[in-house]
């Protein structure tokens, strides 16, 4: 576990963290402002369109919601929806609480505002931070796209529908190529020994890929997810009995 920074050291720690993710933001502007016009669409007004923003900050979840709100789904359906969804942070907790030691509050704080982006960005780049992975980054890195999805959010809930889709926009693509490069220097990086990452990471594709034929998103992650893990310890595993 890589120590906690002094007080002295959070806010230099946190900045780095936030602008790690500031070349993210360009991709975020466009679908904070189409989740706007589909909440507002939807019936939403734009504060509440914010406040759901502030407080769920999720944004595939907040999508779907507002999809739901407009087809007068029950409550029951829109939090169930909604968890499937994000039930893949369960994961993202668990690996980062191994290099991560929290207070509770930490916790709290940091699952309140963890993302997809943040995630990926703060293990592959918040471990090469001096002494390691620490809160002030993660929380830094969360914040940046609190702020710009936010921001973005308002925007859309002011501006309404004159704004263009993102699929206009073709931006659509910009976030698998993130992970593209997220992933890459966790498989092949100088920390990886053999070839099992790269045998994780083609059988959790894979696997995910044939579960989304049949499963909801949300699930797929969550499922892909502990598949892979539970395939990686078992190599890891052989790989000991055989050394």
């Amino acid at each position: 576990m890589s120590p906690q920074p002094s007080s002295a050291a959070f806010w230099p720690s946190f900045w780095r963290g936030f602008r790690a993710l500031m070349p993210l933001w360009l991709g975020m502007v466009p679908f904070a402002v189409a989740y706007a016009v589909t909440a507002r669409g939807a019936g939403l007004s734009v504060w509440e369109t914010q406040l759901m923003s502030l407080t769920v900050f999720a944004g595939a979840s907040q999508f779907a919601a507002a999809g739901l709100f407009a087809g007068g789904a029950s409550m029951l359906g829109i939090v169930s929806t909604t968890f499937l969804l994000n039930a893949r942070h369960l994961l993202y907790g668990l690996s980062l609480s191994r290099s991560l030691p929290l207070s509770r509050a930490q916790r709290l704080l940091g699952a309140q505002f963890l993302t997809d982006e943040a995630y990926g960005v703060a293990l592959v780049s918040g471990s090469r931070e001096p002494g390691g992975l620490s809160f002030g980054y993660l929380l830094g890195a969360e914040l940046s796209l609190y702020a710009i999805w936010n921001a973005s959010t308002l925007a859309g809930a002011l501006a309404g529908s004159a704004l263009p889709s993102p699929e206009a926009l073709g931006v659509g693509v910009i976030f698998p190529l993130a992970f593209l490069m997220l992933l890459v220097p966790l498989v092949v990086g100088p920390q990886v020994i053999g070839r099992l990452p790269v045998v994780v990471a083609l059988a959790s594709g894979l696997g995910a890929w044939g579960l989304s034929q049949v499963v909801p998103g949300g699930l797929v992650i969550l499922l892909s997810g502990v598949g892979g893990a539970l395939l990686g310890a078992a190599l890891v595993g052989r790989q000991g009995e055989g050394a």
